[in-house]
């Protein structure tokens, strides 16, 4: 079994994603990263926590 490379995950139940993003939309993200000091990925999990809630309140409530 061929090994990984980087760092391992903090949390077990984590999945790694991909997605195609929209240059523009990447853009504002990286902007959004450096206001906030933290990673474009930091963002993205910061905003799909933020969607879910909004859209399904019960399923957020259940989370980790």
């Amino acid at each position: 079994m061929p090994t990984k490379r980087g760092r391992k995950p903090l949390n077990k139940n984590v999945i790694r994603a991909t997605a195609s993003i929209p240059s523009d939309i990447y853009a504002s993200l990286q902007n959004i990263a450096k206001q906030k000091k933290v990673s474009v990925a930091w963002v993205i999990r910061d905003a799909t926590e933020k969607y879910i809630a909004d859209q399904w309140p019960l399923q957020s409530e259940n989370k980790l």
